[in-house]
Order: C-alpha cells, then sequence, then structure tokens
C-alpha cells in the first residue's frame, strides 16, 4: 500500500533568511546554500531545510509560517488515498528532483507529498 517514506524537508518563514541560514551555519555546524541544506536519507530521497522569506506565498493556500514535506513510494497511490478519505491536492507538477503534489491538513498546514525521480542507473 502507498504510504510516507520519512521526512523530506521542513521549511518555514522568516523574516530574514540569510540570517537564519548563517545561524544554523555557525551554531550547528550546517553545510547551508543560499535556498537551505539537505540531509541524505538513507534509502531515498534526502530532506531539506530552508527558510523562506516572510512574504513568501509558496505556502498559500495555508495561513501557516511553516510547510512539511514528506517522501512517498506511490505519488498517486497516496493521493488515491487521501482521496478516498475526502481529500484532494491542490496541485501537482513534475519535474526532474520526482513528482510533487500539496495537501492541506486538517490544522491549515500546507504537506508537501514528494516521490523522488528514480536514481540512474
Amino acid at each position: 500500500m502507498a504510504k510516507v517514506l520519512g521526512l523530506g524537508g521542513l521549511f518555514f518563514k522568516a523574516e530574514d533568511p540569510a540570517a537564519v541560514r548563517a545561524w544554523y551555519a555557525r551554531v550547528l555546524g550546517f553545510e547551508v546554500h543560499d535556498w537551505g541544506a539537505t540531509f541524505n536519507h538513507p534509502k531515498t530521497g534526502a530532506v531539506s531545510w530552508a527558510p523562506f522569506a516572510a512574504d513568501t506565498g509558496y505556502f498559500e493556500p495555508s495561513g501557516a509560517s511553516f510547510m512539511i514535506n514528506f517522501i512517498v513510494d506511490d505519488l498517486d497511490g497516496v493521493l488515491a488515498r487521501a482521496a478516498a478519505e475526502g481529500v484532494e491536492p491542490t496541485g501537482r507538477q513534475d519535474e526532474d528532483l520526482g513528482r510533487f503534489a500539496w495537501l492541506i491538513d486538517p490544522a491549515g498546514v500546507k504537506i508537501e507529498l514528494w516521490q523522488p525521480a528514480p536514481e540512474e542507473a
């Protein structure tokens, strides 16, 4: 059965994303890039961490100041499971990194589902 494999990322709003990235690099030793950081997942994909500008529209239609990304093994299967519970995606997108879809949870938090692209042989 299609399911979530693990946390794919945590994305949050910050008044000064550059300062937040610098703090995490200095204080916790993150290897931080201009978009955030990545931690390799032991089986598939990677876990991303990224502060976004406080005025970002990327988390819409949620009003929450953060968004959670989950790695899934079968995006279509997870979306079918959600649809069976009356939950429809707010959007879908396929790109080089894999396939994405977004849901809003009962607390109003935007959930990003990510099925990573198959690894090249």
